[in-house]
């Protein structure tokens, strides 16, 4: 009782006349910086930080929160409209959304994203709500080891995403996590894998030029190929109508809302992890759990659903280790705990005691704000399919345009934007030559995660690999993710037992 007095006076807070008004504008304002492509939530809420000077803390902080939530939704809108994502916790949402809008479906998924974005949104926030203290200290029972083996279970469900030629997969997923290693050695800082010397590549390979590079430049070139000079046109529509048969199709993929929510959050308030790499493990355990895993990746709801509804749990759930341990949980929190710092707010456990009145109306603001970005987002719908319903020789120098800023905008270096180019050419090979590319772009995310994890693990075990399965949370993920690895060549097995032919 006590936790819902101290929710319904954060209510009274959240709905003040100047925390509405920052809520109403900081979805809008955040539903648009996620749908450019390169800016997303770090770099809006970066931006526009210093506005908040001009409020008081709770305020503020009520303000970038609904820019977070805002910019969570719209990063899904260019996934799905353009082929482009509009940040990195969108990547997995172009996988099924680019090829629903290509179907002159796009209604129909940004419908479900939005809805997906809100039901992981609340089911995160309830969970905030009545689970803050001991959440945490589960929390900060995953240590490196847990980390590591949570990121094996998370490759595990890669062996899935490639259908059945294994072998592809497998190339994939090695290409990607080559290319998430290029850069400075974590532990020696020696440069390693650094091509023809070129200094561009001591900073690594950022995940959203990749990503860019592969669904905004290679679908514009496959796109192109198949129109064999014709001039496209999409046949999307939208409706009140359509609208009501999408939000009624929708309850068919409760369950995947329901995994994609719960492990989304989970995997957001694990420090330093965040929403992307939850909306992509939720996009694998969707497809691995799914009765028709071969239509993901063809236009298939429930893999736009399974991200939306992670990556929002995540962001949630990754304000959690930074309010009760003053550990950021995404490149975004971080941001947000130096502006709590700025504003004389010292981020732990003894946030709820002495800032009662900071804490719970931030909470509550995340169920207006969460509220508010579906409405704004159903309400945009008609303007994004107008937009789709360009030809495509004025909608494909819009997409090269897009692809180019969203190359430049997180490093502001100009090679990344020849390897952009050099990714979209690669892309476009890899989809002619039948490789599925969502293993890659998943392997180039979650290998620095892994490597880090996995060498902070056996520098404390001085290379005893035994750590891994003597912690049992470890041990435990461990095992389930040896037995998925091993689980394809066991059902090759039985079908060549079955039928000798196949041998």
């Amino acid at each position: 009782m006590e936790i819902l007095g101290h929710l319904f006076d954060g209510f009274l807070i959240s709905f003040e006349p100047l925390n509405l008004a920052l809520v109403i504008f900081g979805a809008a304002i955040g539903l648009f910086i996620g749908a450019m492509p390169g800016l997303g939530s770090v770099n809006g809420v970066a931006i526009l930080l210093p506005m908040t000077f001009l409020v008081p803390p709770t305020s503020a902080v009520i303000f970038l929160g609904a820019i977070y939530y805002g910019a969570m939704y719209g990063g899904a809108i260019s996934s799905i409209m353009l082929g482009i994502p509009g940040a990195s916790t969108a990547v997995a949402t172009t996988f099924d959304g680019r090829p629903l809008a290509m179907k002159g479906e796009a209604d129909r998924a940004l419908v479900a994203a939005a809805t997906a974005s809100f039901i992981g949104g609340t089911i995160s926030v309830i969970l905030f709500t009545a689970f803050a203290p001991p959440l945490a200290e589960v929390a900060l029972a995953f240590g490196p080891p847990e980390e590591f083996a949570l990121m094996m279970l998370a490759f595990a469900t890669f062996i899935g995403l490639g259908g059945d030629d294994i072998p592809k997969t497998l190339f994939s997923i090695l290409i990607g996590l080559v290319l998430s290693a290029v850069g400075l050695d974590i532990v020696s800082g020696e440069p390693r894998l650094i091509f023809m010397d070129l200094p561009g590549f001591m900073h690594g390979i950022n995940f959203l030029v990749l990503a860019i590079g592969i669904y905004g430049i290679g679908e514009m070139l496959w796109t192109v190929e198949l129109s064999k000079g014709e001039v496209m046109i999409s046949q999307a529509t939208i409706s009140v109508r359509r609208v009501f048969d999408s939000l009624r199709e929708l309850l068919k993929t409760w369950k995947t809302m329901l995994m994609g929510s719960f492990l989304g959050y989970f995997v957001g308030i694990l420090p330093a992890a965040g929403a992307t790499p939850g909306s992509l493990m939720a996009y694998g355990f969707a497809k691995t759990i799914a009765k028709d895993p071969d239509s993901f990746g063809k236009g298939n709801v429930d893999g736009v659903v399974a991200p939306e509804a992670a990556n929002n749990a995540a962001s949630t759930g990754s304000m959690l280790p930074m309010l009760t341990l003053g550990i950021p949980g995404s490149p975004t929190t971080a941001i947000l705990l130096g502006g709590m710092v700025i504003w004389g707010l010292e981020p732990g456990p003894l946030l709820f005691v002495e800032h009662t009145e900071f804490v719970w109306g931030l909470i509550a603001s995340l169920y207006s704000a969460n509220l508010f970005a579906l409405l704004i987002n159903i309400a945009f719908i008609p303007a994004f399919i107008w937009v789709l319903k360009l030809p495509f020789t004025v909608l494909a120098p819009i997409i090269f345009m897009l692809c180019i800023i969203g190359g430049y905008v997180p490093t502001l270096d100009m090679h990344d934007v020849w390897l952009m180019l050099v990714f979209g050419v690669v892309g476009y090979l890899m989809r002619k030559l039948d490789y599925p590319l969502a293993p890659a772009v998943l392997a180039i995310v979650l290998g620095p995660l892994a490597e880090r994890s996995l060498r902070q693990s056996l520098i404390g075990s001085q290379g005893d690999v035994m750590i891994f399965f003597e912690r049992p949370i470890s041990g435990t993920i461990l095992i389930i993710a040896l037995l998925l690895f091993v689980l394809p060549a066991v059902r090759v097995f039985r079908q060549r037992s079955h039928n000798p032919n196949l041998a």
